[in-house]
C-alpha cells in the first residue's frame, strides 16, 4: 500500500497535489510520502513482534536503500535502528537520533577509521566479514580498552534467485566467511582480547519474490548455531538480513511481511537467541516517486521517444540492472500510447523502457517514475555534469525540501585548477 493515489484526475502524494511540488520545487524530484513510510514501518514490525529470545526483536533499517535524514528520522521515531555500511552511514544514523545501541556496522570494506568510529560510538553490533577483518577489530578494540560486539557474517551459499549484481549470499560474492569454514573462524575470533563474538550473521541478496531461499539460508544457519553451541561457543545473536522485494511490476506478487514472519517463527523455533532484521526496499521503496517532466516527444522508426528531465544519474537502476520502474501521467487524459521512455545524457543507456505501454504524454507534461524510493536518490551521480536531484518529503497536506537540489556549479565550485595550468 501506498499513499500515491489519483484525486480529481491528478496525482497526489498524500494530500498534495505533484504539480504543486513541481512548480515549487522543479523537476526532476524525489517525492517521498511520510504515512507510507510509517505503515510500511508498522506492518513489518507486527510481522516480527514476539519473535526470538525475548520477543522484541532489532529492526535495523538498511540505511543505503535510503539515507536521507528525514526518512531516517520518520523510522527512528518507529523504533528502528539502523543496519550501516559506512562511516558515512552511521553518522547519518546518529544525526537522525538512532541509539547506536541499535545501529549494525555491516560490510566488506570497514577501514580502520570507521572502526575507530564504531568503537567510539558504542554501537550495537560488527558484523564481522572475514577472519582478517575479525583480528583487526579485536585489536583496533583493544587497543583502546573496549570490547566490541560482534556477529560473524556467514556465507550460506544459497541463490537468492535475484539479480546477480544484488546477490550477496552465492560462494563467489565477496561477503562474508563460507559456511564450510564458519566453525574455525569463529573459533580463532572467539578467542581473542576485544572481541566478544555473540553470534552469526547472514544476508543473502535484496529483491527476493520467493521465502524458499531465504528458507533454505536460514535452515543452514539454525544448524551452524547447534554446531557452534556442540563446540562450547555462546551464541546469543543471529542477524537474518532483510531482502524481502516489493512489487515494481504489476504482476509480481513478493511474499508479504506477515508471511516472512511466519517463516521466522517456524524456522527459528528453539534457537533461544535475539534476532535482528535488516530490511531496507520494502520500508522505502514505495513510499517514494521520482517526479519528472516530459522535454519533447521524438519520432521514433516504431515508437516515439518520451524524452524526460530525469536521467540515469538521478535513477541509475534501469540502466545499471535493467530494472523495471512504473511510469504514468501525473494528470492521465484516459488515452494510451506506446513509447520509448528515455532520459537527456548521452549514454543509450539512459533508457527507462522500450516498447512500455504508457499514458499518452506531450511535451511539458509531468509524470512519475513509481517504487523509486529505496535504491534510487542514494545512488544519483553527476554525469554529464548534471546536478544533484531534489528531495521532498510530504506529511499529509503539506511538503518540505529534505535535500536541497545540488546544481552543476556548485559541484563545479569543488574543484580546482592547479597554479601551473593557469
Amino acid at each position: 500500500m501506498d499513499h500515491f493515489a489519483l484525486t480529481n484526475g491528478v496525482l497526489h502524494a498524500e494530500n498534495v497535489p505533484l504539480p504543486a511540488i513541481a512548480e515549487a520545487v522543479g523537476t526532476p524530484v524525489y517525492v517521498y510520502s511520510r504515512a507510507t513510510l510509517e505503515r510500511h514501518a508498522q506492518v513489518f514490525s507486527q510481522a516480527v513482534a514476539g519473535l526470538g529470545k525475548d520477543g522484541t526483536p532489532l529492526i535495523a533499517f538498511a540505511v543505503k536503500s535510503n539515507p536521507n535524514l528525514a526518512v531516517l528520522k520518520v523510522l527512528q521515531r518507529q523504533g528502528f535502528g539502523a543496519d550501516v555500511v559506512s562511516g558515512g552511514e552511521l553518522r547519518r544514523a546518529l544525526a537522525a537520533g538512532m541509539a547506536p545501541g541499535k545501529i549494525v556496522f555491516s560490510g566488506v570494506g570497514k577501514t580502520r577509521a570507521e572502526l575507530e568510529l564504531g568503537l567510539s560510538e558504542g554501537i550495537g553490533q560488527f558484523n564481522i566479514e572475514s577472519l582478517e577483518e575479525g583480528r583487526e577489530l579485536a585489536e583496533v578494540a583493544h587497543s583502546l580498552g573496549i570490547t566490541a560486539q560482534a556477529a560473524l557474517r556467514i556465507n550460506p551459499d544459497v541463490d537468492a534467485g535475484t539479480h546477480d549484481k544484488i546477490s550477496t549470499g552465492k560462494a563467489d560474492n565477496k561477503f562474508g566467511v563460507p559456511l564450510v569454514r564458519a566453525g574455525e573462524a569463529f573459533a580463532e575470533l572467539a578467542g581473542l582480547p576485544g572481541l566478544n563474538l555473540r553470534g552469526v550473521a547472514l544476508h543473502i541478496g535484496s529483491q527476493l519474490l520467493d521465502l524458499t531461499p531465504l528458507e533454505t539460508a536460514f535452515a543452514k544457519i539454525g544448524a551452524l548455531v547447534g554446531e557452534l553451541r556442540a563446540a562450547g561457543h555462546v551464541i546469543t545473536h543471529v542477524d537474518l538480513g532483510g531482502g524481502l522485494g516489493v512489487p515494481y511490476q504489476p504482476h509480481e506478487e513478493p511474499p508479504s511481511p506477515a508471511d516472512y514472519g511466519a517463516m521466522v517463527a517456524r524456522v527459528t523455533e528453539g534457537w533461544d537467541v535475539h534476532l535482528t532484521f535488516e530490511p531496507g526496499r520494502v520500508i522505502a521503496g514505495n513510499a517514494g516517486v521520482l517526479l519528472t517532466r516530459v522535454v519533447r516527444v521524438k519520432r521514433g522508426v516504431r515508437d516515439p521517444f518520451v524524452i524526460v528531465d530525469a536521467a540515469m544519474n538521478d535513477l541509475a537502476r534501469p540502466a545499471l540492472y535493467g530494472a523495471y520502474h512504473g511510469f504514468a501521467a501525473v494528470e492521465p487524459t484516459g488515452a494510451d500510447m506506446t513509447a520509448n521512455v528515455v532520459g537527456p545524457i548521452c549514454e543509450t543507456g539512459d533508457t527507462f523502457a522500450m516498447g512500455r505501454e504508457c499514458d499518452a504524454l506531450s511535451a511539458g507534461d509531468l509524470a512519475v517514475f513509481r517504487t523509486a524510493g529505496a535504491y534510487g536518490a542514494t545512488m544519483a551521480s553527476s554525469y554529464n555534469s548534471r546536478g544533484f536531484v531534489a528531495e521532498v518529503l510530504v506529511d499529509d497536506e503539506k511538503f518540505a525540501v529534505v535535500a536541497d537540489r545540488i546544481d552543476a556549479g556548485a559541484i563545479m565550485d569543488a574543484e580546482r585548477v592547479p597554479e601551473w595550468l593557469a
